[in-house]
């Protein structure tokens, strides 16, 4: 059944990447004003002057984003094999850390490093929609453990 508690966080999951990849995830500015950095799921931009910028693609941000958000959209129409459906939610979590820890060495080793040491930028909406997609991921996961054992129960008892 698609009108499960489950198929709405699989869905909220699905959403969270899709803001992931919209919206910028980490940017820096200094405090002069005549740098800044940006993280998005395409690009590192550092911003020297209004005229030299330098970009480093970063499109395997992009694929994983899509990858989870494909696992999520096909976990959603695997309501009848709900251990597949569960095993997909496990593969996505690791990939969403994954994920996660690539976002992390950008802003905190690459990026940060680039001008300023000590100021640490700010995240901004992608980098939230990754941390709720993870979010409704490990929910997904619960609920769908949860239906699996009350299946296991019913068939017990008969």
């Amino acid at each position: 059944m698609l009108q499960r508690v489950q198929t709405v966080f699989l869905a909220i999951a699905v959403i969270g990447m899709g803001m992931f990849l919209a919206f910028p995830i980490w940017n820096k500015m200094s405090l002069s004003g005549d740098q800044s950095a940006l993280l998005t799921a395409t690009k590192l931009t550092h911003q020297v002057t209004p005229v030299q910028s330098n970009i480093q693609p970063v499109y395997y941000l992009i694929a994983l984003a899509i990858l989870v958000a494909g696992i999520s959209a096909y976990a959603i129409f695997q309501y009848r094999n709900r251990v597949l459906q569960s095993a997909l939610c496990a593969v996505n979590s690791i990939v969403m850390t994954i994920l996660m820890g690539l976002v992390i060495y950008f802003t905190f080793y690459k990026a940060a490093k680039l001008f300023d040491p000590e100021l640490p930028g700010k995240y901004d909406m992608g980098f939230y929609g990754l941390v709720g997609a993870m979010l409704a991921n490990v929910f997904a996961n619960r609920f769908i453990r949860k239906d699996e054992r009350t299946v296991q129960q019913s068939k017990r008892f008969r």
